[in-house]
Formats: structure tokens, C-alpha cells, sequence
């Protein structure tokens, strides 16, 4: 099962570039997505062959999640949940359209429910995705303050998943723009940018720590352990592009049975400037499932 992740800036503006050309080369069978700034029927009306759920922002222009399941694929969208706030808590506008749970159900499951026949049993749990965009925040600013907020509840959400995933209900994967840096391997300027710019302050990054210290597997890095990089995203000031100045902010996050199953990824960096169809590069892994 190949996943795809990407931050579209815009999925309206990222369709009218070589997104499309991208999609249909590339073929994902689960595809995430952020920054999505677009309602429903407009978004889902862009991503032809997918079944798509969309969660826009409340704050117009702004956020927005998706996953989109190919059509004729090995799984299908189960049971959605919106927002990462507690049960019976309201989503705070800022947060809204920023998180996005899908339970996935392999197509020879509901084919019994189509054809009322047997279907071959698997001992593989369910899979839930996770579209996922945080805040970018910004020192010294509420919107840093939004960006804690925010982090303080998936954090919590993670754990609740991960022991899920320990007792064997499900497998889950986390995935998106998570706007936070791991490492000096995971950006180009590490010294002039950390503990001074959003993405890179130590507090932000312990929290990532803290969820792959508890058990929950960075994919791609555990794929390249070693590696510069890749990175997924570029300013679109200067010549940050072309210099491959760069910052890995697109993850792909599993539970430990899961991560085993990933067998190899690739960040699909558009050949060069003028191709681009976003400021990120789709973050791509395959899963033997």
C-alpha cells in the first residue's frame, strides 16, 4: 500500500500547476493532505479516482485536512472523526480543519457485505489515518501560544492511539505537516535558526521525542537513519529551493507494527523551481500489508 503525504498550499492553486501529473504518476493508494483551503465538493471535485473526505478550516483560507482513498484500491473510508479535542469539547476555530482520523477497511471486507459470499479472514488490524497540519506558530506571539495549545491535545491523542495500537486493536498512522524540526539533520541552517525561529525551538521538539521515546516509530527516519534530509519543505524566498536549503517538516508517524511494514520511501522534489506545485514535496512510503 503506497501513502502519500503532502502540505498543497492550496489545493485549488496546486491543481492548476502539476499536481494532477503528479497524482496519476505517483498513484497513492491512501493520500493525505494539508493545507487544503478549500470546502468539500471543491476539493473532493480536484482529486478524480478518490474517495475523498475533506475537513475544511472554520477560519476561511486557512488550514484544512483531507484523506483520499483511490478508488479500486486495497482499502476503502470506514468511520471519520473530526478535531483532536476531548469528547464533548468544542474544536477552537484556529484548530479546526488541522486534524482528521479515517478508519480504513480493507476492500475484501466489504466485499462480503456486497456479494453476501465468505472473505479470506486476516489476523492484520484495522488501520486509522491521520491527516494531520500543525500550527506554524511564531515566537513571541499568541500564535505560539495556539501552537502549545494544540500540541498539549494531540499529545494527548497520541498516547490514547498508541496504547490502541499495544493491545492490538489497531494499527495507526500519523501523518502531515507536523511544522517542527527533530535535529540538525532535519534542516539545512540548524545554528542560526534554533531556539530562535518557530519549527526549531526545544520545547517544540520534545515533543516529538517524547512520542517516538514512547514507542511510536518515525518513518522515514528510521528508514534512513543516517541521512541529511531529505527535506520536504523550501522557503519561496530566495534561492532556498535551488540550494536545497531545506527543512523536513512532513512526517509519516506508525505504531511500531506498522513501521515494520514500511519497506521504502522517497520525497518526490520537484525537478526543479518552476515545477513546483507547492512549497513541499509529497513525502511517499510503501507498506507491505
Amino acid at each position: 500500500m503506497r501513502v502519500a503525504t503532502v502540505n498543497v498550499n492550496g489545493i485549488r492553486a496546486a491543481s492548476r500547476k502539476h499536481m494532477a501529473s503528479w497524482l496519476e504518476t505517483c498513484a497513492p493508494d491512501v493520500l493525505l493532505l494539508q493545507e487544503v483551503r478549500a470546502d468539500e465538493p471543491t476539493a473532493a471535485a480536484l482529486l478524480p479516482g478518490y474517495e475523498s473526505v475533506i475537513w475544511p478550516c472554520r477560519v476561511k483560507g486557512r488550514a484544512g485536512v483531507a484523506v483520499a482513498v483511490r478508488e479500486g484500491g486495497p482499502v476503502t473510508v470506514g468511520q471519520v472523526r473530526y478535531g483532536v479535542s476531548t469528547p464533548g469539547t468544542a474544536e477552537p476555530d484556529v484548530d479546526s480543519g488541522r486534524w482528521l482520523e479515517v478508519d480504513l477497511a480493507p476492500v475484501s471486507a466489504s466485499a462480503e457485505a456486497v456479494t453476501g459470499g465468505p472473505v479470506a479472514q486476516t489476523t492484520t488490524p484495522p488501520l486509522t489515518v491521520v491527516s494531520a497540519y500543525f500550527h506554524s506558530g511564531q515566537v513571541g506571539t499568541i500564535k505560539m501560544d495556539q501552537k502549545y495549545a494544540h500540541l498539549d491535545l494531540v499529545d494527548l491523542r497520541m498516547a490514547s492511539l498508541l496504547a490502541a495500537a499495544a493491545a492490538g486493536e489497531r494499527d495507526v498512522l500519523m501523518a502531515g505537516d507536523l511544522n517542527i524540526v527533530r535535529s540538525e539533520r532535519d534542516i539545512k541552517n540548524w545554528r542560526s535558526n534554533h531556539n530562535k525561529s518557530a519549527g526549531v525551538l526545544d520545547e517544540e521538539i520534545a515533543y516529538l521525542e517524547r512520542w517516538f521515546d514512547s514507542g511510536w516509530v518515525d518513518v522515514a527516519r528510521n528508514l534512513a537513519p543516517d541521512a541529511q534530509g531529505p527535506y520536504t519543505w523550501w522557503s519561496q524566498r530566495g534561492k532556498a529551493f535551488d540550494n536545497d536549503a531545506g527543512w523536513r517538516l512532513d512526517y509519516q508517524v506508525a505504531t511500531p507494527r506498522l513501521a515494520e511494514r514500511a519497506r521504502s520511501f522517497t520525497v518526490d522534489r520537484a525537478p526543479s523551481y518552476a515545477e513546483r506545485w507547492s512549497d513541499h514535496a509529497p513525502l511517499v512510503v510503501d507498506y507491505e500489508l
